[in-house]
């Protein structure tokens, strides 16, 4: 959704050319920053064999910083802030997840792959 919006904004000012860069700056952010986090969040996933509900497999640190980054999205998006630094921030974060989050498939895909080998 990220990438889709600041896509859009971008797009509606001809300034498409942006997501270019926020692309580039969007990997880097992944696997300099997100990719700490994901792969602790995808260890904790496996190690909780508990029950608790998906929510639950989050630390309270993490899901206030998932609150603060909401409110800091509907902050930049109402503000008077040029399209051209919106459209770049939200496909940059958004490209970043989305690149960070090959970890968590990567550990389905295996997990999935050595149900069906043990069969």
């Amino acid at each position: 959704m990220l990438i889709s919006r600041g896509s859009v904004w971008l797009n509606g000012i001809d300034r498409l050319w942006i997501v270019l860069p926020a692309l580039f700056l969007g990997t880097l952010k992944a696997l300099l920053v997100l990719d700490r986090s994901a792969v602790k969040i995808v260890k904790r996933i496996i190690s909780s064999r508990d029950g608790r509900c998906i929510g639950g497999v989050y630390s309270i640190k993490t899901w206030l910083l998932v609150l603060v980054m909401m409110v800091a999205g509907c902050l930049l998006r109402n503000s008077n802030l040029p399209k051209e630094f919106l459209g770049l921030f939200y496909v940059t974060i958004g490209w970043g997840l989305m690149v960070s989050s090959r970890n968590a498939w990567i550990a389905w895909y295996q997990k999935r792959k050595s149900l069906t080998n043990s069969e």
